[in-house]
């Protein structure tokens, strides 16, 4: 198994490790433990080095998270030191908090559940169960979030058993829970005061890193499924 580094601690930006498996014919290696988001959630993965070679895209496969090379792969046993895209990393955890702003402030004041969602640096969209979205709702859910950003609320993570994080109401915002069940521990993030919920992506450690969210758009995307996109600025 693959420890996540970044689970703990996003900031962590350069690690050693071991290689514990290769596949030579695809210039990738797994590793005892990385810093590197392997994707998921919405969240695009890292990039960043190997022993200097650049890291082109990392994926989870089972319990392991491999690193695809651009030259040739170490040898397993052997140990590497590996280095973040931290710019291409931070952008994200500010992108990724800045959603979760979005997700409670929606939920907080709406009661609207997540149907979808996807990011890339500095920018996403997330759809959410509105009857109805036009400008002036916009606007004020402009106004609101930027107030979350402003209030520099702390960003904290945790992990919990399973059946004790299911006891906390609202945990899951997604219209479908998207936890295996094989699943039997639990991350939380939690926006201070603001939002709670099951999470394995990489997120600031307060909402005033974030920056200005402007909505860059709105569209229907069905009866009750309404779109909103956002840009984040410094």
């Amino acid at each position: 198994m693959t420890e996540l580094l970044c689970h703990r601690d996003s900031y962590v930006k350069e690690f050693e490790a071991k290689v514990v498996e290769v596949n030579a014919g695809e210039r990738s290696v797994a590793l005892d433990k990385t810093a590197f988001f392997p994707g998921g959630g919405g969240q695009p993965f890292d990039r960043g080095w190997l022993n200097g070679i650049p890291v082109l895209r990392t994926g989870r496969q089972g319990d392991l998270v491999w690193h695809w090379l651009a030259g040739e792969p170490p040898l397993p046993g052997s140990t590497v030191s590996g280095k973040l895209d931290w710019d291409l990393r931070y952008r994200l955890m500010r992108t990724h908090t800045a959603f979760h702003i979005l997700c409670g402030v929606v939920w907080r004041d709406w009661k609207a559940q997540v149907t979808g969602g996807n990011m890339e640096p500095l920018k996403g969209r997330m759809d959410f169960e509105f009857e109805t979205l036009g400008h002036e709702l916009v606007a004020e859910i402009e106004k609101r979030i930027n107030a979350e950003v402003a209030a520099a609320r702390p960003v904290l993570v945790r992990v919990l058993p399973r059946e004790e994080a299911f006891q906390i109401p609202d945990l899951i915002r997604t219209k479908i829970n998207l936890l295996p069940e094989g699943i039997r521990e639990v991350r939380i993030v939690e926006i201070q005061g603001l939002d709670l919920q099951a999470d394995g992506g990489t997120h600031v450690a307060n909402t005033r890193e974030v920056g200005t969210i402007k909505v860059a758009g709105y569209e229907s995307k069905g009866k009750i499924n309404k779109r909103i996109k956002l840009e984040i600025t410094d």
